[in-house]
């Protein structure tokens, strides 16, 4: 029997369709998240980028969103191992930690769905940005399932 492909290649090694249908739609990725200035820790909000349906999880720019959104990190084999800021329950991390994909995750399930099923996403529990006044981001600090606390150092691009 073969091996599915995210057990038989690296990041690097996937294709371009192979690497984006890793994906699992969890949204965590596109929360606002807050540094400490003076320890550098990351906090992660329930409030979500202009760009992300609340309800799909998914960009709604997601080919042109760096247009809209300068500052969108594009996780890449080359860097996603060095973004602490990373979700922990992200299929993306999982497999540069040389770790499974989760049971619920969509290509093991078949079902996209299986990830909200799951309660592993942020699906219509989060706020836009622009409805939240940055002085009250920190009232807006949350702990998603699956996560720390709080992510030491910030990582880098």
């Amino acid at each position: 029997m073969t091996k599915p492909f995210w057990k038989s290649k690296t990041l690097r090694q996937m294709s371009k369709d192979e690497w984006e249908s890793l994906c699992d739609g969890c949204g965590k990725c596109c929360l606002l998240r807050m540094e400490d200035e003076d320890t550098a820790a990351v906090y992660v909000t329930d409030i979500r980028c202009k760009l992300l349906d609340a309800g799909t999880c998914q960009c709604t720019k997601y080919d042109t969103r760096k247009l809209y959104v300068p500052d969108c990190v594009q996780l890449s084999p080359k860097n996603v191992s060095k973004l602490d800021w990373v979700p922990r329950t992200c299929a993306y991390r999982l497999l540069a930690e040389g770790k499974d994909l989760p049971d619920y995750h969509h290509l093991i399930t078949g079902d996209k769905n299986s990830i909200h099923e799951a309660g592993m996403s942020v699906k219509d529990q989060t706020v836009h940005e622009q409805d939240v006044a940055e002085a009250d981001h920190p009232k807006h600090i949350t702990i998603w399932p699956g996560e720390p606390d709080v992510t030491p150092g910030g990582g880098s691009d």
